[in-house]
């Protein structure tokens, strides 16, 4: 599995937000309503991917901790154990992590081109002022959940290894 580019995400998102600009300014009044809680789905996702990273970061961080301890496999600085983590929980997580990643991007997009048409609108429309307030919340929150996946997938990388008698270089979790 390769790496999420960033910059196919941001070539993703530039032509959707120019894409979704075009559309919006040649439809915005037959649209109907941006509600101002559409993106916040966005915004909840990538709280939840932030939280499973800080978590994956903290329980991968205090088994390699325990790995590198003499005579302690089990136990970290504390006594306390640790609780594997599963290969393929990791797995998954990566996959998800390169997915939103995506579904971030192209969200990006398409409220960046709603808040291109809209937001220089405020003055001379009258719902511009409530479909440019949901747009910046769904840049925001589509910017926030990229930036999650990223991080959730850099966690997700397996370090090289330090030794030379694994089988393997870098397979280990």
């Amino acid at each position: 599995m390769t790496p999420v580019r960033r910059r196919d995400l941001a070539v993703l998102a530039g032509g959707l937000a120019v894409a979704a600009w075009l559309l919006v300014r040649a439809l915005y009044g037959e649209l109907p309503a941006l509600d101002w809680w559409l993106p916040v789905p966005l915004a909840v996702l990538a709280l939840a991917e932030a939280l499973g990273a800080r978590t994956l970061k903290a329980r991968l961080a205090a088994l390699r901790e325990a790995r590198t301890r003499p005579g302690t496999p089990t136990s970290a600085s504390r006594n306390t154990p640790v609780r594997p983590v599963e290969p393929m929980l990791v797995a998954r997580l990566a996959v998800l992590a390169q997915a939103s990643a995506y579904v971030g991007a192209v969200f990006a997009g398409i409220w960046a081109g709603v808040l291109a048409h809209v937001g220089p609108a405020v003055g001379r429309i009258q719902a511009a002022e409530s479909d440019t307030v949901t747009a910046v919340i769904g840049v925001v929150g589509s910017g926030a959940l990229v930036a999650a996946a990223l991080w959730l997938e850099s966690v997700c990388r397996v370090p090289p290894s330090s030794t030379d008698d694994d089988p393997v270089p870098g397979v280990s979790a």
